[in-house]
């Protein structure tokens, strides 16, 4: 991450299966068996016995997945609170949302931010409903807004996701006795205090056995055996997702971990493709972040998301298990001359919170885009240069989506959009 679904009703699995007989395929159709052999078939999952959900029905070909990630720190400098997602038009658009971050301390998940989690008292302009919160109120915070708000989009699902870049580092040690992890976890989002708020866990190790904040040295297998226990505690009546690295250079982080025998355990993985390339490279060349595919000039191969996808689905990870990812932010440089990529630069460009990043809102009038490589836009205004996505190459990106199979789609993250949702009503 940078810097750091409805259940399916007969009805719709029959109109499913009538469109997949007349367009003749599927758009769900599954790669093939993986290049490492056959796998072991997983162990029988129990569902957990106080859960409170039903449990989901069996894939079937389905509208696609609009997962939106949203962060608990927003409430502070950005102001985006939960009320936005639903004065965005978001809120009517989102089968899921993606809640940012809890922490992995110790081989445990812990609250990531109590205040904002769970104690925040909101005022009835910042409410989701328009109604206070009360002194006396149990929960508070994001967590008693989300509640509000599934209750008026009762057709969303809100999962917890642990980790994220600057908290992976306890990923390592969870990995030593991923029975406990998984406990700690299931504790944690099953709490009595807000249990009905999350319909599961999302999981996000950047990266397993590879170097990251961190090096991890965990093992290849370390990663499956995890959302292996993860799934078998949290069973099948929740939702057990992975946000993945999008590195599909030959020996690059894809590689370094079991990502194809760990997808029995998940409902849908979440491949990383956006920051392929930024002002890290202070002097360039300048690169869009998030190309849909190669272009000629591109500094390193394997960096699109093309690439990435079909690498997984090479390695056998059925299609409908892999969601397309989207930046609602772009990257840029300064001191570039050059229009087209492959400038040099002489650093990162000044941004809002983080030099060399910045909100699509914020882009799309201060440096407008004027130019495109490979399926994405980029930006060159007096000495700066930025990349990032517009509804016209989102429309292109879901395009690609559709031919692929693929699951759906996610973004991070919802507080990067414009007050009206311009860039998330592209994705439908």
């Amino acid at each position: 991450m940078p810097g750091h679904v409805p259940r399916r009703t007969r009805f719709r699995t029959l109109i499913a299966a009538v469109c997949s007989a007349v367009l003749g395929g599927g758009l769900l159709a599954t790669a093939g068996t993986s290049t490492a052999g056959p796998a072991a078939a997983p162990p029988p999952v129990t569902p957990a016995a106080d859960s409170h959900r039903p449990a989901p029905a069996a894939h079937t070909r389905a509208a696609p997945k609009v997962v939106g990630y949203f962060t608990n720190w927003g409430v502070y400098g950005r102001g985006y609170h939960v009320r936005n997602i639903r004065t965005s038009g978001s809120a009517a658009r989102l089968t899921h949302i993606n809640y940012a971050f809890g922490n992995v301390q110790n081989g445990r998940c812990t609250i990531g931010d109590a205040f904002a989690d769970h104690e925040k008292a909101y005022t009835a302009d910042q409410s989701v409903d328009g109604r206070a919160d009360a002194p006396d109120q149990a929960l508070r915070g994001n967590f008693n807004q989300l509640r509000k708000l599934k209750k008026l989009h009762p057709n969303i699902k809100v999962l917890w996701s642990f980790g994220g870049w600057s908290w992976s580092g306890g990923f390592t040690e969870a990995a030593r006795n991923p029975v406990a992890f998984a406990d700690s976890c299931y504790q944690l989002v099953e709490d009595p205090r807000w249990a009905d708020v999350f319909d599961g866990i999302d999981i996000d190790w950047e990266y397993p056995n590879a170097c990251g904040l961190t090096c991890d040295t965990s093992g290849r297998d370390a990663f499956t055996t995890l959302m292996s226990a993860v799934r078998a505690k949290f069973g099948t009546r929740n939702l057990v997702t992975a946000a993945i690295t999008a590195d599909a250079s030959p020996g690059g982080k894809i590689d370094a971990a079991d990502y194809a025998g760990a997808a029995r355990y998940v409902d849908w993985y979440n491949p990383m493709t956006y920051d392929f390339f930024g002002a890290w490279a202070a002097q360039g060349p300048t690169a869009p972040h998030s190309p849909l595919t190669g272009y000629p000039g591109i500094p390193q191969q394997g960096h699109h998301t093309d690439a990435t996808i079909l690498k997984l689905k090479g390695l056998g990870i059925p299609s409908h298990k892999l969601l397309l990812g989207i930046g609602f932010y772009g990257r840029g440089w300064t001191g570039v001359t050059r229009k087209a990529p492959g400038g040099t630069a002489t650093g990162p460009a000044p941004g809002t919170y983080e030099q060399g990043i910045e909100d699509y809102k914020v882009l799309k009038t201060r440096c407008p885009a004027n130019g495109r490589a490979g399926g994405t836009a980029y930006a060159h205004c007096g000495d700066q240069w930025w990349s990032y996505d517009t509804p016209a190459t989102i429309a292109g990106k879901m395009a690609y989506r559709n031919r692929q199979g693929l699951g759906g789609t996610f973004f991070w993250e919802l507080s990067g959009d414009t007050p009206n949702g311009e860039l998330i009503k592209s994705i439908r």
